[in-house]
């Protein structure tokens, strides 16, 4: 049987879809609960979630990479169903894009000159992307799992995918923790920390996710 065969009638299994569905959400489910506990068992939440999370820069920081988490999760959903197309899910990436250049705008528009850079560089910023990659992990592993039970056309740009969705919901997990809450920020240390997570993911995805 030719790849293309085998490739068109995996599209057309019903039951191989829907088995693929269970098994990526529940891995989403699981590595999210399990980088939840290494937050706490690690760094625990920030004192003051509760009141900072009602604070705009602290909403946003938390909305955008929830927001991205999603839209990433459904990317890696989608990549693994041969014959569906990834151009929806892609396009809607363009949401947590599109909010994040708003946020960094409007921090740019209020905040000193002079400001600028110390809001980029903020506290923590090793720590964010050291954090945020070993929260990925349970995520990246979780979605290579999922994927071996699927079909990615090509291994690498899965594996890529997943690792967008990895560090993406890791950041979500960092964020209940982080005290850095500037868009500058955020769009700096949070960005290389997924960005870094994708490439391992791609690296992973090219050897694990042949068939």
């Amino acid at each position: 049987m030719q790849t293309d065969d085998l490739i068109q009638l995996l599209t057309k299994d019903a039951p191989v879809k829907r088995r693929f569905n269970h098994v990526f959400v529940t891995a989403i489910a699981v590595s999210l609960l399990v980088s939840f506990v290494l937050l706490l068992i690690t760094l625990g939440l920030r004192q003051n979630l509760l009141q900072a999370a009602q604070t705009p820069r602290v909403a946003f920081k938390i909305g955008l990479t929830v927001l991205l988490a999603i839209t990433g999760s459904q990317v890696a959903l989608r990549i693994g169903k041969p014959g569906v197309p990834l151009r929806p899910a892609l396009l809607a990436l363009a949401l947590p894009a599109a909010a994040l250049v708003i946020g960094v705008v409007s921090e740019l528009a209020v905040v000193p000159a002079a400001q600028w850079e110390p809001s980029l560089v903020g506290r923590y910023p090793a720590a964010c992307v050291f954090f945020v990659s070993l929260l990925s992990l349970a995520p990246l592993t979780g979605l290579i799992y999922a994927l071996r039970q699927a079909a990615p056309e090509n291994p690498a740009k899965a594996g890529a995918v997943a690792g967008l969705a990895s560090g993406a919901l890791a950041a979500c997990v960092y964020a209940l923790h982080c005290p850095d809450d500037s868009p500058l920020f955020v769009a700096t240390w949070y960005l290389a920390a997924i960005a870094l997570v994708t490439s391992a993911g791609a690296l992973l995805g090219k050897r694990l996710l042949r068939w």
